[in-house]
């Protein structure tokens, strides 16, 4: 009996010593301006070419991250790697074809592609059916009575008016949607400004999935030329809604070719392990990736998100120093920083399908992206002063009490929640990589300084850092991921995904 008493006497004492948390202010204190700057000169700089995912300035900067995180004795976040590989696509065209009745047509003056909506075909017809605005909704249907299943449809893009009975705002990937649905091979919209808004580049976009689970319609966009070769004098008739739905007799001959080039891109995983509660995860992340260059033009992405990368390595740095003291979090910290968002949140995606710690046992993803710099467009309160923090309102109600707790606690900032706004026309909360964890049920804040005039252009550069700001913020992301740390209990998970 005695030897059980001491037995629960020691594991009380030792449960009561793990649960005091430690003052994490010297271990804040090791972010700091300067060490923030000397980063994001290197991260920014010219050597490492806009970091774009898949090329080498990207690889180059994967590899400062992954040797910071040796230099802090971070273990490796991928079984024995410090990067996760994920596999990247990137089409390259080949040629087209677009003929009517034997007059060919040409690339980027009469017509454009979507090299990721289109696959290498070559597709020969005699006719070509006029759909109207391609619409089939609730509302309205202009596949109504028509057979267009094998064949190539000819679509309006403009909206029509309230008196057709359909919705003025369209959306070009439901009228392919529809088409498909209704059996069309190919389709042809009408946009005659599209050739000087958006001509079909030699390489398209990247992308994630080699396989898709539905193959669309080939789709191609075309000027008014290629609409009145088909129809002849009845187009001016479809511009003014007086022409019916028909079908139309021409040869028409439309084809694609296309290479797809297999890439790889990488994130970077730094693990610090906790103590008692070491099964459990806290993920800072931020994303790497920028724009790149174009010929002799780089997209630098001091900013975005430069910023939030440096920080990540500044917070990894201040961790490492806490455990090295023996005052190292309970809880694991997976320092997380992602390539590919630019192109579509690739890396966090490929995470939150592969995670290498389990999602279930991830207790909050706290995500930087975009922290060094000032919104001009906030006219209110104290503007070297603020951050703009987002989501910290949904999934759990234990997030927002204890961001406010830390931030009235040690950083003094002014918390802006505009974009936590369910209305917000800028959709911010869906557009950075903490979004990834969320739609897994993941609690998530995400800290963001707003849009300014250098965003996603190449004068986004480290001189325009405010590095003191910076500082502050990236102190509030350390306090409060050392509360989530520290904590007793994991995050509530206590309010829907919306």
């Amino acid at each position: 009996m005695r030897r059980l008493l001491l037995f629960f006497s020691l594991a009380a004492a030792s449960t009561v010593q793990a649960q005091k948390i430690a003052d994490p202010k010297p271990y804040a204190g090791t972010i700091t301006a300067a060490d923030l700057k000397r980063h994001l000169y290197i991260v920014a700089s010219k050597d490492f070419e806009g970091r774009e995912t898949a090329t080498e300035g990207q690889r180059k900067a994967a590899a400062y991250i992954e040797n910071h995180f040796r230099s802090l004795g971070l273990k490796p976040g991928n079984g024995n790697d410090y990067q996760l590989y994920y596999p990247v696509f990137q089409d390259s065209l080949e040629g087209t074809t677009l003929t009517v009745n034997n007059q060919s047509f040409e690339l980027n003056k009469d017509y454009v592609i979507s090299l990721a909506n289109n696959y290498t075909a070559d597709l020969k017809s005699s006719e070509v059916v006029f759909a109207g605005y391609g619409l089939s909704d609730s509302t309205h249907n202009d596949y109504k009575n028509l057979n267009v299943k094998g064949k190539i449809v000819l679509l309006l893009a403009d909206k029509p008016s309230p008196a057709a009975g359909a919705p003025r705002r369209y959306n070009p990937y439901a009228k392919l949607d529809a088409a498909g649905k209704n059996g069309a091979i190919a389709v042809l919209i009408v946009q005659p400004m599209i050739v000087q808004r958006a001509p079909t580049a030699a390489k398209g976009n990247m992308y994630l999935a080699e396989y898709k689970k539905a193959i669309s319609p080939l789709s191609f966009s075309v000027t008014d030329n290629i609409a009145k070769s088909i129809m002849g004098d009845d187009y001016a008739a479809a511009q003014s809604g007086t022409i019916t739905p028909k079908t139309y007799t021409a040869n028409i001959h439309i084809g694609i070719r296309k290479t797809t080039l297999p890439l790889q891109s990488s994130d970077v995983l730094g693990f610090l392990e906790g103590t008692d509660l070491k099964d459990q995860i806290v993920v800072l992340s931020a994303h790497y990736d920028h724009l790149g260059k174009r010929d002799t033009i780089i997209w630098y992405g001091a900013d975005d998100d430069g910023s939030g990368t440096v920080s990540i390595l500044e917070l990894a740095e201040a961790f490492a120093k806490a455990k090295a003291a023996g005052k190292g979090p309970r809880r694991s910290i997976l320092f997380l920083a992602n390539s590919g968002e630019e192109k579509g949140l690739f890396g966090s995606e490929y995470y939150s399908e592969h995670p290498t710690y389990p999602l279930d046992h991830t207790t909050v993803d706290l995500n930087i992206d975009m922290i060094g710099r000032i919104d001009p467009n906030r006219k209110y309160g104290d503007s070297t002063n603020y951050v703009y923090v987002v989501g910290d309102d949904k999934l759990s109600t234990d997030l927002k009490p204890i961001s406010i707790a830390m931030n009235k606690k040690y950083t003094h900032l002014e918390l802006d929640y505009k974009f936590n706004d369910p209305s917000d026309p800028e959709r911010i909360y869906y557009r950075s990589d903490h979004y990834n964890f969320a739609r897994k049920g993941v609690p998530i804040i995400f800290y963001f300084d707003g849009i300014h005039a250098d965003y996603h252009k190449p004068t986004d550069t480290p001189d325009k850092i405010n590095y003191d700001i910076m500082e502050k913020r990236a102190r509030l992301v350390f306090y409060t991921a050392w509360e989530m740390a520290n904590r007793n209990d994991m995050l509530k998970r206590d309010i829907p995904l919306n």
